[in-house]
């Protein structure tokens, strides 16, 4: 079994177009079949606690005690395929509608220590967001999905699993859709630091005497300076938190605006913007998975087999983040440097066939 994932996770960084049983048993000249494939993604259980066994190893070597637990979900696009409880519809903020696919909570480690170039980006958990119960709007009479279980309580349980695996980290980074105050409460209960980004609209005071008077403004509107971090006290959250406003300039020129709260006090306004960078490493891990991966281009059907091969894609990012170490190369540069090896691969068999046809 672990020759033939190790395998395929080789077929999906090779891969370019569309993945298959039949597509690795043709590559490796039917050597391996592609019904012994098929067992590989419908008779294992690939899950989060595999996951961090597979990752363990390389974890322990680098791990430091003042690392980042990152949280963020991300959707893989399937609207070909038939709807599930897995395979359903989703609301993609980037493209502000929903669309249709595979929705993945992650639990993503980034850690650097000393004798490390580069830092190790690696995830430790997943969670597929399974929509099991079935509703209808009344108005409309229109069918939809919810899932039984939040991903905010996803994400505490995945928090607390890894405490318990005795995975070192000193914060939790998320954007503002983990910004809840059972979030925060729970970290701080965890003796964990938390910097979360926060929506415009959150109440907060900025004295203890405001908020025993009930006195709440917005965010976006209280009086504070640009890049200095302020004590403040969130609404429905019984601890003090530290904010700054952070002001900069979009590539396009224009201003945009950031808020971060934290329960670390000894952060400066550049701590903040040092330590939440880190958090769009998630963003590219998302990016090599869907572009170097293959974790989209998977046509199995069943909730199993989609599942699986989606654990042998982030197995197959993994491997990628172990050879950039040795080859010195970025995931895409490597991504890059495999399609070139295969293009000239191509372009010699094509001169062959056509010497042959001349030759005929």
């Amino acid at each position: 079994m672990q020759d033939k994932l190790d395998l395929y996770t080789d077929y999906l960084l090779s891969s370019f177009g569309q993945t298959s049983a039949t597509g690795l048993s043709r590559l490796v000249n039917g050597d391996i079949s592609h019904d012994s494939i098929t067992r590989l993604l419908s008779g294992n259980e690939f899950n989060s606690k595999v996951l961090w066994q597979k990752a363990k190893p390389l974890v322990r070597r680098h791990e430091t005690t003042d690392a980042c637990l990152i949280f963020d979900d991300v959707i893989i696009e399937k609207p070909y395929t038939d709807e599930n409880d897995m395979i359903c519809w989703h609301w993609e903020h980037s493209q502000s509608k929903s669309v249709k696919g595979v929705n993945m909570l992650n639990a993503f480690y980034h850690t650097q220590d000393s004798g490390m170039s580069q830092p190790l980006r690696i995830p430790i958990g997943f969670q597929i967001i399974l929509k099991t119960v079935l509703f209808s709007i009344i108005k409309t009479k229109k069918e939809k999905r919810i899932s039984p279980v939040t991903k905010n309580e996803m994400m505490r349980a995945m928090i607390a699993q890894s405490i318990h695996n005795q995975l070192k980290f000193k914060y939790v980074l998320a954007d503002s859709w983990f910004g809840s105050a059972d979030n925060m409460r729970f970290i701080q209960k965890k003796k964990k630091f938390f910097i979360f980004d926060m929506k415009t609209n959150r109440q907060v005071a900025i004295s203890e005497q405001d908020r025993n008077a009930g006195h709440w403004t917005r965010i976006d509107e209280i009086d504070i300076s640009d890049n200095t971090p302020v004590k403040v006290w969130l609404k429905d959250l019984e601890i003090p938190i530290l904010l700054t406003k952070q002001v900069f300039i979009n590539k396009n020129q224009s201003t945009g605006v950031r808020f971060l709260v934290s329960n670390d006090f000894s952060l400066s306004d550049d701590d903040f913007t040092t330590l939440y960078k880190k958090r769009w490493s998630v963003e590219e891990y998302h990016k090599s998975l869907k572009q170097n991966a293959a974790i989209g281009k998977s046509p199995t059907r069943t909730l199993k087999t989609q599942s699986n091969h989606i654990f042998a894609s982030i197995m197959a990012y993994i491997k990628l983040e172990k050879l950039k170490f040795s080859s010195k190369l970025n995931h895409f540069a490597m991504k890059s440097k495999i399609y070139l090896a295969a293009n000239k691969a191509a372009f010699k068999e094509l001169a062959l066939i056509k010497a042959q046809a001349l030759g005929a």
